[in-house]
């Protein structure tokens, strides 16, 4: 008789490490191109969150060194407050070890998976280690690690660590030599460097390629961002198996205390109402709860009155960072209109808080016969890849934007018009298509806040062309009234044979209105723009104007002109310097103060919530007649 031999498991436990280095395309590493992308954009989103997290203005050096025909070396340096010693191989070396990921706010990243995973495909791809240099502000020295991952065990194997001098008071850097392509385009680094500036101002940012050609891109914005606040989880927004962990790791002794202190918008009285409705006792400890336990305090979470989650844990970009972002960024593009961008009040989408920020770019040398370029943010995070599957990309195409004077058929799909559009959508847990993050889930909530945002912006694009176009028709008619009625008066003098009576006061009499029109001159270095108020009504007038121009500030500083005392059929006028300007000039935007608003046409009242801070004033006396 033989003996059957038992059966050996095959089953064997395997590490995260592991996982992801046979399935590195779920977290974007899924070609050549695209993983050279993300080694930098995960680099670079650490380094933001450490300055942000410590409010200091970034400065960010990336360099990129072809060493062979498909393999580079891709170095991000940053003056951020550094690392301790003792966290380098966590940070570099395991995956899902990082510090935001059990708190409630918003963060570029969160799992503890990025650029670990980048040192990991560069050591699958080469077998290089990996070089970071790190320096904490209170350390006499920086300290050189070169490390890889034990894979199989999932942490950081240091080969090297030792003291050097470096020339920074603090920050890190990190190098990593993989496998790749270099390209430029639409969805390259270059693009997501842009994207990345236009909505950090503050940042310095210097790209040296492959090719060792140099970009910069320097800050026009001296304020830090601001810091999102870790917040209590929201027990609306949460699973059963979360709430147990909670409840397993609570130092709360009793159940009231656990709901009023483990969780936030639970106040003691709240918790006594749930506590009531679940049936169970307030003194039973939290630690002993049962998942039917847990069921029956779910069900009671949605009976009672919990107020909305906290907006302190988001961090949204703000009207300043935005356009001053967007200014610096594709200033270049001359564009003759930025909208005020749009702030939506927070929203809630399973539980946990989300806003949506929007500004459009329109006109300038932005191709009119092209669809209109989007520019997807989520978590201050540029999204360059998947736009089809994003909840961005469906807002804006299921916008009617024909009723803002884009071309759009049948009213459904991306416009076409000379128009950029700027979506951020930030929050807490935001529900991404994949590990990736290349594309926020279309989840009704958040695209029906998105369409709201667009249809904002969008009411601001109309709003300007019709004063573009009221204006055009306001010139054209005084400029029919100013040489019609003087060939009538010289007309009819001729034929009396007497001499040319003046007729300005007649003028006035016709248009009794303030006029502001401008003139301008192109050069070398930019623009001269001359503003010409025109006083015709028949009293002496006074009014205050502050240009708005295509090209952001006038030469550094913002001004409002004070002109007093103009003359019954005078004017006053004042120069200004659009420096660095060129291309086509579409006309600056003119708001007056000072005035009633139905006597003045080419300007529009100023504001009330103007968004730019303290204007130069500048007195101009008023000049004699036309």
């Amino acid at each position: 008789m033989v003996r059957k031999q038992p059966e050996v498991s095959v089953n064997r436990e395997i590490s995260i490490s592991e996982f992801f280095e046979k399935n590195r395309h779920i977290l974007g590493f899924d070609s050549a191109f695209k993983s050279l992308f993300m080694i930098v954009k995960e680099a670079i989103d650490n380094s933001l969150d450490a300055c942000e997290e410590h409010g200091i203005l970034p400065e960010i050096q990336v360099e990129i060194e072809k060493l062979q025909r498909d393999e580079f070396r891709i170095t991000i340096t940053d003056n951020g407050p550094g690392i301790d010693r003792k966290d380098v191989p966590n940070v570099f070396g395991k995956l899902l070890y990082g510090s935001r990921f059990h708190g409630m706010r918003q963060t570029r990243g969160q799992q503890g998976i990025g650029i670990t995973a980048a040192v990991l495909y560069g050591q699958i791809t080469t077998g290089q280690k990996s070089r970071v240099i790190t320096k904490k502000k209170e350390d006499d020295v920086a300290y050189l690690f070169e490390l890889g991952i034990d894979i199989k065990e999932n942490r950081g194997q240091v080969f090297v660590e030792k003291p050097m001098i470096w020339d920074r008071e603090h920050g890190t850097s990190v190098s990593i030599t993989a496998r790749g392509k270099y390209q430029t385009g639409r969805q390259s680094i270059v693009e997501y460097l842009k994207e990345t500036a236009a909505v950090n101002p503050n940042m310095d940012l210097s790209f040296t390629d492959p090719e060792q050609k140099h970009f910069v891109l320097k800050r026009v914005i001296d304020i830090p961002s601001r810091r999102s606040t870790a917040v209590k989880p929201y027990p609306l927004g949460l699973e059963l198996g979360e709430i147990q962990q909670i409840a397993k790791t609570t130092e709360t002794m009793n159940l009231l205390d656990f709901l009023s202190q483990e969780f936030s918008r639970i106040s003691r009285k709240t918790a006594g109402e749930i506590i009531s409705i679940s049936g169970m006792d307030e003194k039973g400890d939290p630690r002993s709860l049962a998942p039917e336990d847990i069921r029956k305090l779910m069900e009671a979470f949605r009976k009672v009155q919990i107020m909305a989650p906290p907006s302190d844990s988001l961090c949204p970009l703000g009207q300043e960072f935005i356009r001053k972002g967007l200014l610096n960024v594709y200033g270049d593009l001359h564009p003759s209109f930025y909208s005020k961008p749009v702030m939506r009040p927070p929203a809630v989408y399973n539980g946990n808080p989300f806003s949506v920020e929007c500004g459009i770019v329109y006109g300038g040398d932005l191709p009119s016969d092209s669809q209109v370029t989007i520019i997807r943010y989520a978590n201050k995070v540029p999204l360059l890849f998947q736009p089809g599957a994003c909840a961005i990309t469906r807002a804006v195409s299921e916008t009617d934007w024909r009723s803002y004077g884009l071309e759009q058929r049948s009213g459904t799909g991306i416009p076409f018009g000379p128009m950029m559009v700027l979506v951020h959508v930030l929050g807490t847990r935001l529900p991404y298509t994949s590990e990736s993050k290349e594309a926020i889930a279309s989840v009704p909530e958040i695209v029906d806040e998105i369409k709201s945002a667009l249809r904002i912006a969008g009411r601001s694009l109309k709003t300007y062309m019709n004063k573009k176009e009221r204006r055009a028709k306001v010139m054209e008619k005084f400029r029919i009234v100013r040489e019609l009625v003087p060939a009538i008066a010289a007309k009819s003098s001729s034929l009396l044979g007497q001499s040319e009576p003046d007729i300005t006061s007649v003028i006035s009499k016709i248009a009794n209105v303030i006029l502001v029109t401008e003139t301008f001159a192109a050069d070398d270095h930019g623009l001269t723009v001359t503003c010409q108020v025109y006083n015709y009504t028949t009293e002496t007038a006074g009014i205050t104007i502050i240009p708005d121009p295509p090209a952001g500030e006038i030469s550094g500083t913002r001004k409002a002109w004070e002109l007093s005392s103009i003359a019954p059929a005078g004017k006053a006028e004042f120069t200004f310097r659009l420096d660095g300007f060129q291309g086509k000039y579409d006309g600056t935007v003119y708001y007056f103060t000072g005035q009633d608003v139905t006597r003045v046409q080419g300007a529009d009242p100023l504001p009330g919530d103007w968004d730019i801070r303290g204007p130069e004033i500048v007195e101009e006396e008023a000049s004699g007649g036309n």
